[in-house]
Formats: structure tokens, sequence, C-alpha cells
């Protein structure tokens, strides 16, 4: 019984698949080619912060946030300091505290991005 089913779920991906190359053939093709890859690093869990992360590449009006304090962080034990911290403060809010310490659990700290060094905005903005 286990074998049909595995074998039905074949015959089913196998037909989206199709389905997708039929409806989308060029993207299909890049696809298959596997060079064209994009490294995602990091996850926000807010489309708010994803936004405000997006703006601030020229650094024009721009103030930190949770996030960026906490990619400044070498340990989860940082991290955790840092989300309790703008917690009490007001900050962030509880709700947002326990989604930030729920991704810090699941996927770690650098699911944040990767590490901000010293000098990373004087860098950044230099380019």
């Amino acid at each position: 019984m286990g074998q049909l089913v595995k074998n039905a779920g074949r015959k089913v991906m196998e037909t989206e698949k199709e389905k997708f190359r039929k409806m989308f053939p060029n993207l299909a093709y890049e696809m298959n080619l596997g060079e064209q890859k994009v490294k995602i690093d990091s996850v926000r869990s807010s489309e708010i912060a994803a936004e405000k992360a997006l703006k601030a590449r020229n650094f024009f009006d721009y103030y930190p946030d949770i996030v960026d304090f906490l990619r400044r962080c070498n340990d989860q034990k940082q991290a955790e300091e840092i989300i309790t911290y703008m917690e009490n403060r007001g900050e962030i809010s509880t709700k947002y505290a326990k989604k930030l310490r729920q991704q810090l659990k699941e996927k770690g700290l650098r699911s944040f991005g990767p590490k901000k060094e010293e000098g990373h905005y004087f860098k950044q903005g230099s380019r």
C-alpha cells in the first residue's frame, strides 16, 4: 500500500512539473539550468521591517531597528538580552518579541541576516 501511495505522489508531482513547464517554459528552462541562484541569508517576520531594510540602503533618515541590533550580536545569549531590553523599554511589543525569540530558537541568530561588523554603515555608505 505504501508503495502505491509513493508512486501516486510521484505521478502527481510529475504532472505538476509538466503543467508548470507548459505554463512557464522559459522559467522552467532557467530553473533546470541551476545557474541563476539567489542566496537568501535572512528572514524578516515583519513586512514593515523588511520594507524599511530595503529603503535603508542610502541611510538617509534611517534609524536602526531591533534586527539591526540582533545582527551585531555574537551569540544567542546576546540576542536574547537585546530582545528583552527592547521589549522592556517598549521599543517592541511583547507579541513581536515572542516572534523574534521563536525565530532565534528555530532558525538561529544568522536567520536575521549576516553579522554586521564594526563600521558596517560607513562601509556601505561609501559605496
